[in-house]
């Protein structure tokens, strides 16, 4: 209710500007945040590469499942939903957008590349560089950008620090990932990204790779 508040607040000070508003993973929640002013509602609780909300919290729905639900209740009223969380290869965008999610939001994905301001560290013994990245809502980052808050309101930590492979260029990767969601159009037969939902259909799989060679 108070965020409900807060974005009609937003609302009435900027009326032209578009509001996103999140994250969520209800369709009731979608509904509420957009009849209060949000243009925009992201969507996952607990799904991102560096987050422990679901362990923490217990809080969380499947990202797909909500995704379905999350962007037919915004899609009813004239809203729009982000799909935020739960995308390890192109694979899963394009499962995103089948969702019908209006936008995808990557972090993990985009994480390790020149372009990120965190320093690379090279292994002298292996040569291995990596490259640390955080959830911000990991203890990390509370300490590292509201450390002037300490000990005032504590929180409990929703997200892990993790040192991941340094990736080179990001447009290497984001050429994989727009090939790879190029590909999903052309095998399902859409010509553009808002028909990708308009060609899907979800099939529940117990094995979705041949891991015959790995």
């Amino acid at each position: 209710e108070q965020f409900s508040d807060f974005i009609k607040q937003v609302r009435a000070e900027f009326e032209k500007k578009i509001i996103i508003a999140g994250n969520v993973c209800t369709p009731e929640m979608t509904e509420q945040l957009i009849l209060s002013g949000a243009d925009i509602v992201k969507v996952g609780i607990g799904g991102g590469s560096a987050c422990i909300t679901r362990n923490v919290a217990g809080v969380g729905i499947p990202q797909l499942s909500a995704v379905i639900d999350c962007s037919d209740a915004a899609h009813g009223i004239g809203g729009m939903v982000m799909s935020d969380g739960g995308c390890t290869c192109s694979g899963d965008i394009s499962k995103a957008f089948g969702a019908n999610a209006d936008f995808v939001m990557l972090g993990g994905l985009l994480a390790g590349h020149d372009e990120n301001s965190e320093t690379i560290t090279e292994n002298k013994s292996t040569g291995e560089k990596t490259v640390e990245f955080y959830g911000m809502a990991s203890s990390f980052a509370l300490e590292k950008y509201y450390r002037e808050n300490k000990g005032k309101d504590y929180k409990a930590s929703e997200g892990k620090l993790v040192k991941i492979p340094y990736k080179g260029a990001l447009e290497d990767t984001l050429l994989d990932l727009l090939g790879g969601v190029r590909s999903t159009c052309t095998y399902i037969g859409a010509k553009k990204i808002k028909d990708i939902s308009k060609c899907t259909t979800f099939v529940c799989v117990n094995n979705q790779l041949n891991k015959f060679y790995t």
